[in-house]
C-alpha cells in the first residue's frame, strides 16, 4: 500500500478504498498486491521509467481515465511536464496522432496551461 500511496497520492488511494464494495474488494486487493506490491516495487526500473512505460501504454490503449491519474503520478515520480510532453509526442509516432491528441487534451486538463 505504501508504494501505491507514494505514486498516486493519499487522496486517490483513500477515494479508491472508500469506493470499494463487496463486488470490487477482491480486485482492489489484487491491484494493491500485484501492481503496487510486486511490479511497482521491483528494482529493475526506477519509478520515472515505470511512469514513462505506463503513460505510453495508457495512451496506446486509450485508457483515458487512468491516464489522468498517471499524469499526476508522473510528476510525483520525478518527471517534468516537459518530459511528459516528450512522452506524448513520442507516442504520436507509435500509438497514433489521435491517441496523442487526446493525451495532450487530458494532460492540459491535468496540468493546466503548463
Amino acid at each position: 500500500m505504501g508504494v501505491r500511496r507514494e505514486v498516486l497520492g493519499d487522496a486517490h488511494v483513500d477515494r479508491a478504498g472508500a469506493g470499494t464494495t463487496e463486488l470490487t474488494a477482491d480486485f482492489q486487493d489484487l491491484i494493491t498486491r500485484y501492481a503496487w506490491g510486486d511490479i511497482w516495487s521491483r528494482p529493475g526500473l526506477a519509478r520515472r521509467e515505470r511512469s514513462v512505460a505506463v503513460l505510453t501504454a495508457l495512451i496506446a490503449l486509450g485508457h483515458h481515465e487512468e491516464l489522468a491519474m498517471h499524469l499526476r503520478a508522473a510528476l510525483r515520480n520525478g518527471l517534468t511536464v516537459d518530459e511528459v510532453r516528450e512522452v506524448i509526442l513520442q507516442s504520436a509516432v507509435y500509438c497514433g496522432v489521435p491517441a496523442a491528441n487526446t493525451a495532450f487534451r487530458i494532460a492540459n486538463d491535468v496540468y493546466g496551461e503548463a
